[in-house]
């Protein structure tokens, strides 16, 4: 198995703002896809929608200011059985996030855009919580001719 980890960090943020945007709907269209319906409550299932297909994720674990955990329930067969983390904390006046997608089977080229995608959102939810504005679907830079 691999995982895509990446790590950011908003500036004059606190990781409970990092986390109002990871467990909310509204937060959720803000930064990844406006197309975004479901509970997001632990064992709730959020669908995120894009222009070439989506993603469904239960919910797993949600703990203000310091983690959300998703599992990949639907979606693209490379997803399916995968988890998303968001391990939060706070550190100097910055709000960080560890990011870890884990549990891919192997590294095929689609994860090598996944990574890239990743990177370009993670930038769009540091906007967002930064200067209230994200960038997300379908508003988000295009990596790909797929």
């Amino acid at each position: 198995m691999v995982d895509i980890l990446h790590r950011i960090a908003a500036e004059g943020r606190t990781a409970d703002d990092v986390y109002e945007a990871l467990a909310t709907i509204d937060g959720l269209r803000g930064w990844w896809t406006e197309d975004t319906t479901g509970s997001t409550e632990p064992g709730g299932v959020i669908a995120f929608r894009f222009p070439a297909g989506g993603f469904d994720m239960r919910v797993l674990e949600s703990e203000p200011g310091k983690r959300v955990l998703w599992e990949v329930v639907g979606g693209t067969p490379e997803w399916i059985g995968t988890r998303v983390h968001w391990d939060l904390r706070d550190e100097n006046g910055w709000g960080i996030v560890l990011f870890k997608h884990e549990g891919w089977a192997e590294p095929i080229e689609f994860m090598h855009h996944c990574s890239t995608k990743w990177a370009v959102f993670l930038l769009s939810l540091k906007a967002l919580v930064e200067h209230g504005k994200g960038d997300p679907a379908p508003h988000d830079v295009q990596n790909d001719n797929w």
